[in-house]
């Protein structure tokens, strides 16, 4: 059940922030986001009416999809100058999909959205297809961000290392956060992946994670040694990314 009503009310009566509000109401800051965009368009204002209860609220700012247009005449974004934003660091199809919706409210939905991206991206001349084996390769890395950790006791923030590893022949993915991006973490998460994937592989594919491989944090190879070591990491090669 949406939680529209108490979106709204956190935002205009209390004044909170859409982060508040979303940690709040434990829903994406995505969907604070979209819940205020669709009230703005419908021209309402704060406090409501009596007479609108939850239900024709909703009515009012998710109208039934047999209201919107058809779906060959809702417009597309220009997907070459999408595929350049994917490029830059922290952009995702998510933000980007918000931004169309934006500018086109009746536009289409995010999985609808993904699936024509990939449509274009496939008519595309140059391609280059990498096929794995299952259980091949698994690759891992750390996401460019980090993301806020808050203690409800304290209120206090922290930044945590989002580990993402990913299997080539599935794309079957773990993800996790860890503190830092020290040896011990490093390590720790590919342990972690490989009981979460019941399995190994035959090779790792870190990127080119310098602190971890070559050892800036310890000067010794140990870094590299430990990464190797088919004890630590259930007998995986590992080969160094680009």
């Amino acid at each position: 059940m949406r939680k529209t009503k108490e979106v709204l009310r956190l935002k205009f009566a209390c004044g909170l922030s859409d982060r508040q509000i979303a940690r709040s109401c434990a829903i994406a800051r995505s969907t604070v986001g979209e819940y205020l965009r669709r009230f703005a368009q419908a021209s309402l204002s704060w406090p409501l009416s009596e007479e609108i209860d939850d239900g024709q609220l909703d009515r009012l700012l998710f109208p039934p999809l047999s209201s919107l247009p058809p779906p060959l005449s809702r417009p597309l974004p220009s997907w070459p100058q999408l595929n350049g934003e994917l490029r830059k660091k922290g952009v995702t199809l998510m933000l980007l999909w918000e931004e169309y919706r934006d500018l086109h409210p009746e536009g289409y939905g995010y999985n609808r959205f993904c699936d024509h991206y990939r449509l274009w991206l496939g008519k595309r001349d140059l391609v280059l297809r990498q096929e794995y084996k299952a259980g091949q390769k698994m690759f891992v890395d750390y996401a460019g961000k980090t993301m806020e950790v808050v203690d409800p006791a304290t209120g206090e923030v922290k930044e945590a290392q989002i580990f993402v590893s990913v299997l080539g022949g599935s794309n079957y993915t773990f993800a996790e956060a860890t503190w830092t991006q020290t040896l011990p973490d490093w390590i720790g998460s590919h342990v972690r992946a490989f009981e979460y994937f019941q399995g190994s592989c035959d090779e790792l594919i870190p990127d080119y994670v310098e602190r971890h491989i070559i050892g800036v944090m310890c000067p010794s190879p140990l870094c590299a040694r430990t990464y190797g070591s088919p004890r630590a990491l259930w007998v995986v090669g590992a080969e160094a990314g680009t």
